[in-house]
């Protein structure tokens, strides 16, 4: 199986910020138009610097996703490819669990927004 981390197979777009046996903090950050390569993520918590829009996909599913700026949402384990669709920067942070892994179960494709005021 080749290897769909993203820091190894979108490297221009994903920078490591801080690593341990539990969780990785990885830095996100791309510009309208460009496009990620299909990659894993396991069960992970985004916050959104920035506010993007965005295009993931996975297999034949396509979902469009808006965030705004400072909110922090789940993303649940998953494989995507990820295309900027709209006219400004992505920047995120993004704090993988590392003792999750993509499941073989039907998750939702994109994060999970809930309002926890």
């Amino acid at each position: 199986m080749a290897d769909t981390d993203p820091t190894t197979t979108n490297p221009q777009f994903y920078r490591i910020l801080w690593e341990n046996d539990d969780v990785r903090v990885l830095e996100y950050r791309d510009q309208p138009g460009e496009q990620t390569t299909p990659h894993r993520h396991p069960n992970t918590v985004m916050v959104t610097l920035t506010g993007f829009d965005r295009r993931l996909t996975s297999g034949v599913e396509s979902r469009d996703v808006t965030l705004p700026p400072g909110i922090a949402v789940w993303l649940p384990a998953q494989s995507h490819s990820g295309e900027n669709i709209g006219s400004t920067p992505t920047h995120t942070i993004l704090v993988e669990l590392k003792e999750s892994a993509v499941s073989d179960l039907p998750a939702p494709l994109g994060p999970v927004v809930e309002n926890r005021e």
